[in-house]
């Protein structure tokens, strides 16, 4: 899993990177891939509409999504299943007593 970074730390690298240091040499001072900092600056570029693409906001929004949505589908399934289970064990007996 890729290892996450502070907002307030991929700020002040992108600060740095906009004040003339260079990417490569940056990235190897703080030991960081310099795919990862051209990432976060493409990202900031998508974020102020100077690039299309899915904004940070979007994004956090469309995750949270997808987990409600596979939250709601296991409790789907469970009631689905809940459902199985009574529907087999509620057919009458022999002997039963019918109802007047």
């Amino acid at each position: 899993m890729p290892k996450r970074y502070p907002p307030e730390f991929r700020r002040k690298v992108l600060d740095l990177v906009a004040f003339g240091s260079r990417v490569t040499q940056f990235a190897a001072d703080l030991d960081i891939s310099d795919q990862t900092i051209y990432f976060w600056h493409r990202q900031e570029r998508i974020d102020s509409v100077q690039l299309p693409g899915t904004t940070s906001a979007d994004n956090a929004e469309l995750v949270a999504a997808r987990r409600r949505i596979a939250e709601l589908e296991a409790e789907v399934a469970v009631h689905r299943r809940a459902a199985e289970l009574f529907k087999e064990g509620s057919t009458p007996q022999d002997g039963t007593r019918r109802s007047r």
